[in-house]
């Protein structure tokens, strides 16, 4: 969408009449309206945004000087720029529920200098340098004595919902919030939840009663304004400490499975296993990459030889209970270049909500400079049926350079998968995939991995998808 002077109206950020983000010569800006000139202000001179941004909170900005010819116009700031952006159905148990976590911290600590979170969406946290942050600087207006928390829905429907869902009932739950962009209904959760959610005293208040609170009113006209003098500061305060005790209790337990627990049951010997890290490591530094996708990543081995290397990297699973490891590892040790998230690549995440263009597609937030593709390539023909060249054209409109292992039907892994099924699969041979991906892909280098029958391969694309 194009606003004033090209600039190129960021498609998620219409729905706020406080102002929007924008795109001009490569760079990020924010407009903020005249109608959210107080707040603004408040948060700028009260002191709250120096204590978020100094506790890593808050993201960042700088207030620009450039001009704008809308009327509507404040001023326009340039905060600093995410490497990539996550949504929440693409997170971890933890990430779901560290970001409800620096949400809440965030609602308590602006209450100290007189201001309240408006929004608690989910969409609002992200990750940078292996934190969760708030980058939305207009999430905040002045609070006013005796009102009830204005975000308090949402922030059940983004995170609390969600977060019982995967801790009682199912992780993979979590992917609801695929379907319903604005967080999941609390009457659905309520259904969906064991009878023993009721016994706790917090989950019954802020999804059961709250569920049964909101159909009681549904159809009838209130007056929100009238509940304002209900509650106190104090009363406010004890909300949030509620939803904040219930978040902490929620747990879940990543139980090994079959690709948790992948490299402990992999076929590679000490050596092979060493040598692939070693050729890997020799095209990482040949190539340099300022950014690396890891795909089918597990619990991020390899993604670590670039993001040590203070590489940019995003560590894909399909497997939450991969995934949840991936992140725990991260945060133990403090990894600031290393964001795992959950991502089906046979069913990557969509452009959805108004238009499609609300939230960006997985390939929208690409090209990355350079993708790993290391076991996966068995998995996209022989488990999923797609054809050599389809997963190619595929791997060519995610990045730039390719580091792809083959796996030959003689291996171990295939055989297991070949094990249940007809062998369908004639064109799945050296030759046949070389034939696919040389259309897409120049191959610049190809490794046989030693004491294996597998071969690494570093490719080049051929032309850019526009």
């Amino acid at each position: 969408m194009r606003g004033n002077d090209n600039h190129l109206i960021v498609s998620g950020s219409f729905r706020d009449p406080s102002g929007f983000l924008f795109l001009k010569e490569g760079r990020l800006y924010r407009q903020i309206n005249k109608v959210y000139k107080e707040d603004y202000d408040m948060l700028m001179c009260s002191g709250l945004y120096e204590d978020l941004v100094s506790k890593n909170l808050l993201i960042p900005h700088i207030e620009s000087d450039m001009s704008a010819d809308d009327e509507e116009c404040y001023k326009i700031i340039e905060p600093e720029k995410i490497p990539f952006i996550s949504y929440n159905y693409e997170w971890s148990f933890s990430q779901l529920k560290d970001a409800a976590l620096t949400t809440l911290k965030i609602q308590k600590t602006a209450l100290k200098f007189g201001m309240t979170l408006k929004d608690a969406s989910a969409y609002n946290i992200q990750f940078y340098k292996g934190k969760t942050i708030l980058i939305d600087t207009l999430s905040f207006r002045k609070y006013r004595e005796g009102e009830l928390w204005v975000s308090y829905k949402q922030f059940c429907n983004h995170f609390l919902a969600p977060l019982t869902l995967m801790s009682y009932t199912d992780i993979r739950l979590s992917q609801l919030l695929r379907i319903f962009i604005d967080g999941i209904p609390l009457d659905l959760v309520s259904t969906l939840l064991p009878f023993r959610t009721r016994m706790n005293f917090s989950l019954f208040s802020h999804i059961h009663l709250h569920a049964r609170m909101q159909k009681k009113y549904e159809d009838k006209l209130i007056d929100v304004r009238s509940f304002n003098k209900r509650l106190s500061r104090s009363g406010f305060e004890a909300v949030i400490h509620s939803l904040e005790s219930a978040v902490k209790k929620l747990k879940w337990d990543p139980k090994e499975t079959g690709w948790a627990g992948y490299y402990s049951a992999t076929n590679y010997s000490t050596e092979a296993f060493q040598f692939k890290k070693d050729i890997i490591n020799q095209f990482i530094d040949k190539i340099k990459p300022e950014t690396v996708w890891d795909l089918g990543a597990n619990t991020g081995e390899f993604s670590r030889i670039a993001s040590n290397k203070g590489i940019y990297t995003v560590s894909f699973d399909i497997d939450p209970a991969a995934v949840e490891k991936n992140y725990l590892e991260c945060r133990k040790k403090k990894e600031t270049n290393l964001l795992p998230l959950v991502l089906d690549l046979t069913n990557p995440s969509a452009g959805i909500g108004w238009v499609n263009k609300e939230r960006m597609s997985f390939i929208e937030r690409g090209p990355s400079d350079m993708v790993l593709a290391l076991a996966l390539i068995h998995h996209f023909v022989v488990s999923n049926n797609t054809p050599l060249d389809r997963v190619a054209e595929f791997l060519s409109r995610v990045c730039k350079w390719l580091i792809i292992e083959y796996v030959p039907k003689s291996d171990t892994q295939v055989q297991k998968l070949l094990a249940t099924r007809e062998d369908i699969f004639p064109d799945y041979t050296q030759e046949g995939f070389e034939n696919a991906f040389i259309d897409y892909f120049n191959i610049n280098d190809a490794v046989k991995i030693r004491d294996s029958k597998r071969t690494i391969y570093l490719m080049k694309i051929k032309y850019m998808f526009s």
